[in-house]
């Protein structure tokens, strides 16, 4: 990641170079990247023609992939399912599975070719082992924001957090907007005690989100196509807006847990 100072001049292809993730959902694989932020692995799995293992990787140094890591996985697509140590898990869209530390094997399937489930999936290190849960939509906890003046009128629904499914480190969940919103985590904040991941989703092809990060009074701007990952270090603001209806996944790792645990920055100060 770079420093602030690094950050503020970078031209556009380096910004991007260093914050989006813009080619991680590959149609029939496992797709990873392993990042400097707080050691996060974010990936994807979207499979076709049959199962498709979680596997490892050499930069881990481990055994198999969650032997000191804790796993959050948000299907974004159709139904399929996810298969944890011989116990098989059906997850529908929008639904969630958290894998916890010591779970050695783990895959991935599709109940249609056709229509493929569509699995994305953060990790961060764990030092304590939670139980494999699953939750639906219907089970996330809501959180509702904004106002429709604000044009920032949202849904939050959390899925692994404090109050809700226990993990480590990892905090999981995602945001859709009521009919005429656009605007996500608006105001914006900063949280210096963990790094974010934003993953937007069901953007229309022709259409973007104007993802802003930076310090402060040193912004700047990432325009963020469908199923593209933005990294969040600690120092970042991270907001956005969308051309049309869009989703996102945010998923964080840190010092805490606490979902309102923000620095705020009043829209008026930014720069």
């Amino acid at each position: 990641m770079p420093s602030p100072r690094e950050t503020a001049i970078l031209d556009t292809e380096e910004l991007r170079a260093a914050f989006l993730l813009d080619e991680l959902f590959i149609s029939g694989e496992v797709g990873m990247i392993y990042t400097d932020l707080d050691r996060a692995v974010v990936g994807s799995a979207i499979p076709t023609a049959g199962p498709l293992e979680l596997g490892n990787d050499d930069a881990l140094k481990a055994d198999f992939f969650c032997q000191r890591r804790e796993l959050g996985i948000l299907n974004l697509g159709e139904a399929g399912t996810v298969l944890v140590d011989g116990t098989t898990y059906s997850i529908g869209k929008h639904d969630c599975l958290y894998v916890g530390r010591g779970s050695r094997e783990v895959s991935f399937a599709s109940a249609s070719s056709e229509n493929p489930a569509v699995f994305y999936f953060v990790s961060y290190p764990a030092h304590a082992v939670h139980p494999t849960v699953k939750a639906t939509r219907a089970d996330a906890n809501r959180v509702e924001l904004g106002t429709r003046d604000e044009a920032n009128e949202r849904t939050i629904f959390q899925y692994v957090h404090e109050n809700g499914i226990k993990s480590c480190q990892l905090v999981l969940g995602f945001t859709e907007f009521k009919q005429g919103s656009i605007w996500n985590t608006m105001p914006c904040h900063t949280h210096d005690r963990r790094s974010e991941v934003y993953c937007y989703f069901d953007v229309p092809a022709a259409h973007r989100v104007l993802h802003m990060m930076g310090q402060p009074q040193e912004t700047r701007p990432l325009w963020v196509a469908d199923r593209q990952v933005v990294l969040s270090p600690p120092w970042s603001i991270h907001c956005g807006c969308g051309t049309a209806s869009y989703r996102f996944v945010w998923a964080m790792g840190g010092e805490n847990q606490a979902f309102t645990d923000m620095d705020r920055v009043e829209i008026a100060e930014l720069r």
